[in-house]
């Protein structure tokens, strides 16, 4: 796949620092090939990417340093910070992609748990959260899953983009869900965004207008 199959146009997203946020999918193991897509099509955004635990399995930060225009960053409170990474990553982030995001993390967010950096920046997010769910056969037919996305749906700062038909590397038949194509979830943060837009609890933040 090259990144013209996946389309250039889109829309403007009215912002320009995104949290990319990967967990413990398969899918992950795709993200150096978006990293290399938003840098050459949406060069106007600094994406900062972070990896969970689980993402570790399916992609190395060795892998995304030179693709990405921002950080590469591990979803944990490091002992040798003396700032606070979820306050970082809520200062600096205008919209929040959490891609692929599992079955398990999604549950996390819906019941309001805050046990790393970027779960804890989700919840308190002002700005657009979009989420993009990779899940095995018969996941978007759990009851669980769907309680939680009517959950996260309630939120008025958060989207869950549905996710595409694929194929299970366990089962060798299409009965898998793969994650929404970035192009996608970034239309759905153009649109949240919109609608965020003039609300007095949406605003740009700018205090950090980069990383430290």
């Amino acid at each position: 796949m090259i990144a013209g199959d996946v389309g250039t146009d889109g829309p403007d997203l009215g912002v320009d620092r995104l949290l990319l946020v990967a967990t413990g999918s398969v899918a992950t193991g795709d993200l150096p090939f978006w990293a290399t897509w938003l840098r050459t099509y949406r060069p106007e955004l600094t994406v900062d990417i972070v990896l969970t635990r689980g993402a570790h399995r399916f992609v190395r930060p060795a892998a995304l340093h030179g693709r990405v225009t921002g950080r590469v960053l591990d979803d944990t409170w490091p002992e040798s910070e003396t700032t606070a990474r979820h306050v970082d990553f809520l200062e600096w982030a205008q919209a929040i992609l959490i891609f692929p995001a599992t079955f398990h993390y999604t549950a996390r967010l819906a019941l309001g748990l805050a046990d790393s950096p970027s779960l804890l920046a989700a919840q308190c997010a002002t700005v657009p959260v979009v989420l993009a769910p990779a899940l095995p056969p018969g996941g978007t037919d759990s009851e669980a899953y769907r309680s939680h996305v009517r959950t996260l749906s309630a939120r008025r700062t958060t989207r869950v983009v549905p996710p595409r038909p694929g194929v299970s590397t366990t089962t060798g038949r299409p009965d898998s869900w793969a994650p929404a194509l970035v192009p996608d979830c970034l239309i759905e943060i153009a649109r949240l965004r919109s609608e965020l837009t003039g609300s007095p609890d949406a605003t740009d933040r700018t205090r950090y207008p980069r990383s430290a």
